[in-house]
């Protein structure tokens, strides 16, 4: 009974990619995103969840799901949770739910937000789950799951993960306004995945993606990306892929059968796909790849561009610069050393002026000091990667060994 749901299903995905590529006139379809914003410049919680009138409050508790419809009892049940998270959580999980529900807008009617939270993945406490016919498609992360330096400053942010079901089934212009979201809150993209599909197959087939890598068309400044292989890659085999490029490094191709992967490999169709994921470890994602598909697709490595051109579309190239090894790890030490002066040199005199001076003396001292000299070169976003990353020991006072006269 399953395979014709399946193949239904696949259907109508293959619908909604098409319908995709004619609304917003390209081959490239986004089939991931995430993207993470501080705190400081998430949505405000609307009033009715900062100051519940006496009407919700009496939603918040009905006598049966009868009483109300089926809208206004999520909403109230939604009310009564936020109400109940102590003091120190209330923010972040209203500002959470203010995002989530930035998100479902720009998704789309389809899209509504789970009226309880959930625990959270990836390193955050909890989540507001986005659903689509009662199945989650997208998230919303708050709060660190632990106490240590990197997860404090995680606790600082507020991570959206939207899958591909909720690309896949968003409404047309999702794009446009995934990206306008992203700019308000003043966001940063942390991963974006994009598909080119072949719905007749690719010429040659996955076979002939394997033998371009073993003759260099995919290198990129004279390097050849890692190559793994997935699947029975035998004569008559199905259900393979190819990749090539690094997740650690933040670009990976994967090239596969989609048509098996959807319909199974008895009701498989040639349908085939090119995959380029990208994060941000060693890159800074533009807001406009999602504007600019296309164009970022093509600006991969040459081999991509005349993958595109293969699918009969044109592109302005736009590459992403990438932020060397030696760069990253330089900020990181700038930025260690002037903590450990911090903690080791100037530790006690702060910690007295934080004690003793009161809250405005003390941040009057710190308010519109420039940035170390040693630290001037760097961009606010690097340094609050570099400070996100460090070792908890930095914070720990050093510990000096004294002598006994003897």
């Amino acid at each position: 009974m399953t395979k014709p749901v399946l193949v239904m299903d696949g259907n109508e995905v293959k619908l909604r990619l098409q319908a995709d590529r004619t609304k917003n006139s390209g081959a490239i379809h986004i089939d991931w995103l995430r993207f993470t914003c501080e705190l400081r410049h998430a949505p405000v919680p609307v009033m009715e969840v900062l100051f519940p009138t006496p009407v919700q409050e009496t939603l918040e508790r009905p006598r049966s799901i009868a009483e109300l419809d089926l809208e206004s009892y999520r909403r109230a049940k939604m009310l009564r949770i936020l109400r109940d998270m102590p003091d120190a959580e209330f923010a972040a999980s209203a500002q959470a739910h203010a995002l989530a529900q930035k998100v479902c807008k720009a998704l789309g009617p389809d899209f509504r937000i789970e009226p309880e939270v959930k625990k959270g993945h990836d390193f955050y406490r909890f989540r507001w789950s986005i659903v689509r016919n009662d199945v989650e498609c997208a998230w919303v992360g708050f709060l660190a799951s632990g106490e240590s330096p990197r997860q404090q400053a995680q606790a600082k942010t507020i991570h959206a993960n939207v899958y591909g079901s909720a690309c896949t089934f968003a409404r047309g212009d999702w794009r446009h306004r995934m990206a306008n979201l992203i700019e308000q809150v003043e966001g940063k993209i942390t991963r974006i995945d994009y598909a080119l599909d072949f719905f007749d197959g690719i010429r040659g087939g996955v076979e002939r993606i394997r033998d371009e890598w073993h003759a260099g068309l995919m290198d990129v400044n004279g390097r050849r990306p890692k190559p793994n292989t997935v699947g029975p890659w035998v004569e008559g085999g199905r259900g393979r892929s190819f990749y090539f490029g690094s997740k650690e490094a933040g670009k990976q191709t994967n090239v596969y059968e989609k048509g098996v992967q959807l319909f199974g490999e008895l009701d498989a169709t040639c349908w085939e796909r090119v995959e380029l994921r990208y994060g941000n470890k060693l890159r800074d994602l533009p807001v406009d790849m999602l504007r600019r598909a296309d164009d970022f697709f093509a600006g991969a490595s040459d081999w991509h561009q005349q993958m595109l051109a293969e699918h009969g579309k044109c592109a302005e190239a736009q590459g992403i610069k990438v932020r060397s090894k030696q760069a990253i790890e330089s900020v990181k030490a700038e930025v260690t050393r002037a903590i450990r002066w911090l903690t080791n040199t100037a530790g006690a005199s702060v910690a007295l002026a934080f004690e003793h001076l009161g809250q405005d003396a003390f941040l009057e001292i710190l308010t519109g000091r420039k940035l170390p000299g040693r630290l001037a070169k760097f961009s606010p976003q690097e340094i609050s990667a570099a400070c996100a990353s460090l070792d908890t020991q930095v914070f720990q006072p050093k510990v000096r060994s004294v002598g006994l006269a003897i």
